[in-house]
């Protein structure tokens, strides 16, 4: 990455590493079961991916699909308990997998009623072994389908966190993001989510929208704080190729002003956070600071293996990434959610990346930079017998050099305020030029 693209802000939002416009088709289509035989199943992950919306935001790239008609969401489910059939027999001896944590994303899982979120939670429990009532277990909500039937259900099956995607409580903003949404509406979500007790309620807002200035951020951050939500997520608003504020018209690339107006927006939200209680966890991420404990204390994204199911999940194996395929077109994605409900065949892994020592080395060290606590030094050499320093000193330097890195303490590889504010473009300054180049490749659908 250049020294001009290293000062933009923001490049990419990494929530995963290597994104999935790096997977290819995998030659040979490897087993499940080969390639789960040798990893440690003691604390798994499992999330659970239904790709369905009400409506589809303008700054949203997720996979996900507009409504399911005629009868889309059961077959969609049957696929769903077949694929996990597949999965937990590939896995093997039942006394060995354990799951640590488990998540339904989306898409938005609320977009289920009441009595297929309870098909869902068996296919988890039943089907893949995982006790969602002992596990941390997070959910993803939109207002409108945030009713008392369906919060009722997820609050009896564990639920212990649900997150609301807000984005913004001024109407005017919402609708400037594409989404269409009334404050009455979310304040009546939120009573209805605090009155079904889930231990923590997550907020997501984001700035950078048109229109909106100091002010009008400030108003929904305290319309936020007026719930006393455990747990906030800031996001930058992005405008992602094929999305519907991309089709509104994009701009002709870098654009400065909008970067300043981000980075002032986030420093003001961060200071008024740290100001009302909350501490901070990573760029986007804050916790109340008397907010229980949310997380499994024996799974690490970094090092520990994930189970996705459904056809917009991934699945992380030490050797290699693994998916169905990608699109962010509405076409595209239909096509691929009506051949994954027509699928019987779940034994193979069909779209991944393969991951070498190095790219394990670049996601450990990314994963852990990016949150606020840092990277422990002796963790990394404890995994691969090396320092930080010596396997990525060019771009740690670079990062130093513009004030991103903290020496305070030797022991921790950490980011200072500025490096957290500069996180996506700390992010892909790790990436590997292969990762890099096969982004770049990669044919937008």
């Amino acid at each position: 990455m250049t020294t001009a693209q290293l000062t933009s802000p923001y490049q990419h939002y990494v929530y995963a590493y290597p994104h999935k416009t790096a997977y290819r088709r995998l030659p040979g289509r490897p087993s499940l079961k080969a390639l789960w035989a040798a990893e440690p199943k003691h604390a798994l992950s499992l999330y659970l991916h239904i790709p369905f919306c009400e409506i589809r935001c303008g700054f949203c790239n997720l996979f996900t699909r507009i409504g399911a008609p005629g009868g889309l969401t059961g077959a969609y489910l049957d696929a769903l308990e077949r694929q996990a059939t597949a999965v937990r027999e590939a896995l093997g001896d039942t006394e060995q997998v354990r799951f640590a944590t488990a998540a339904f994303g989306g898409g938005t899982p609320t977009f289920l009623t009441a009595t297929e979120l309870e098909r869902l939670c068996d296919i988890a429990e039943h089907r893949m072994g995982a006790d969602l009532r002992a596990v941390p277990l997070s959910v993803e909500a939109s207002p409108a389908t945030a009713t008392a039937d369906r919060l009722a259900v997820l609050a009896d099956r564990g639920t212990t966190r649900l997150s609301l995607g807000v984005q913004s409580f001024v109407d005017a903003e919402a609708r400037a993001a594409v989404r269409p949404q009334r404050r009455a509406d979310v304040e009546a979500a939120l009573g209805r989510i605090r009155d079904a007790r889930i231990p923590v309620l997550n907020i997501d807002l984001i700035y950078g929208i048109d229109g909106q200035t100091e002010q009008t951020w400030l108003h929904s951050l305290d319309a936020a704080l007026s719930w006393h939500p455990e747990e906030l997520y800031l996001y930058p608003l992005y405008v992602r190729p094929l999305t519907g504020l991309d089709r509104r018209g994009p701009g002709p690339g870098p654009d400065p002003v909008w970067d300043e107006q981000r980075l002032r927006l986030y420093r003001v939200g961060r200071d008024h956070l740290l100001a009302h209680g909350y501490t901070q966890q990573s760029m986007r991420m804050f916790r109340r600071t008397d907010a229980p404990p949310q997380g499994a204390d024996d799974y690490a994204c970094q090092t520990d293996g994930m189970i996705g199911l459904g056809c917009g999940a991934r699945s992380y194996t030490g050797g290699l990434h693994y998916s169905f395929d990608y699109a962010v077109d509405m076409h595209q994605i239909r096509a691929i959610v009506d051949d994954y409900v027509t699928t019987t065949d779940f034994a193979h892994a069909e779209v991944g990346y393969r991951m070498d020592p190095d790219e394990a080395r670049r996601r450990h060290l990314l994963q852990s930079l990016l949150q606020a606590g840092g990277l422990p030094v002796d963790d990394y050499r404890a995994r691969f017998g090396s320092l930080p320093a010596d396997d990525f000193g060019p771009e740690l330097a670079r990062f130093a050099d513009r004030g991103w890195l903290t020496d305070a303490d030797p022991t921790t590889l950490r980011l200072t305020p500025e490096g957290l504010a500069h996180s996506d473009a700390i992010g892909p300054g790790l990436f590997s030029p292969a990762v890099r180049a096969a982004m770049a490749a990669y044919e937008r659908k």
